[in-house]
């Protein structure tokens, strides 16, 4: 079940977005829990990191949906934000607060429920996935999200992660068969890199977290490819 938040002060787009959400879970076998909020600050009230999705109205009376989506990065990185509003212009700067995608309005659905499914995609994306790596003096269970990078050394893998650095035994053919699904990209011979975390490209180089790492002429244009394709289109 995926649950989302539906943010919208007009009461008859409100209740549409959510006549579309019942219609697509009948057409598609899905099943949603949505919680409707009048505007940002009813949002942002008491905020839980436990929305799958955010559909965001930007033209809103007090505090707009670009302000509340900014407030809403401070404490969840990961929900999925898409805008519905008839502001296109200001809602293509929706990537400066991670936003997937938006939809303009007047709705109709056959455009929404295509967002709808890009979003989704992306929302299963973010579901926590758990690898398991054997290490010389025991077994270490780690989530997907919590890997930086890869790097092969002389058939070792180096696991770079937010709880540090684990080595196994191991090939990168090994390693990009098992983080294949999750959204990992090589950019050069020696690294596969976790596209949640990069933050810039520069040059030849990609910063992913707090590491800089070259990026291979050979690699360079697939690895642009796929993080594009990441971050929804948004360069």
């Amino acid at each position: 079940m995926y649950h989302i938040a539906v943010v919208e002060d007009e009461q008859e787009c409100s209740k549409q977005v959510r006549t579309f959400l019942k219609q697509y879970q009948e057409e598609n076998s899905v099943r949603f829990k949505v919680s409707a909020f009048g505007n940002g600050v009813q949002l942002l009230d008491h905020y839980e990191p436990v929305y799958d999705m955010i559909l965001m109205d930007i033209d809103m009376p007090g505090m707009n949906g670009m302000d509340a989506a900014e407030k809403v990065r401070q404490f969840d990185q990961d929900v999925v934000i898409v805008f519905i509003t008839n502001l296109a212009g200001f809602a293509i700067r929706g990537y400066e607060v991670g936003a997937l995608d938006y939809v303009v309005k007047p709705l109709n659905y056959y455009n929404f429920s295509m967002r709808l499914t890009r979003a989704l995609k992306r929302s299963r994306a973010r579901v926590p996935h758990q690898i398991m790596l054997t290490l010389p003096d025991g077994v270490k269970r780690l989530e997907v999200g919590q890997i930086y990078y890869v790097e092969v050394q002389n058939r070792m893998l180096h696991y770079y992660t937010t709880e540090g650095t684990f080595t196994v035994r191991g090939t990168m053919q090994s390693a990009q068969q098992m983080l294949e699904a999750y959204s990992f990209a090589k950019c050069n011979h020696w690294y596969i890199v976790n596209l949640r975390h990069v933050t810039e490209v520069k040059k030849n180089m990609v910063v992913v977290g707090t590491y800089e790492l070259e990026i291979s002429r050979r690699n360079r244009t697939p690895f642009l490819k796929a993080l594009t394709e990441y971050v929804g289109g948004y360069c």
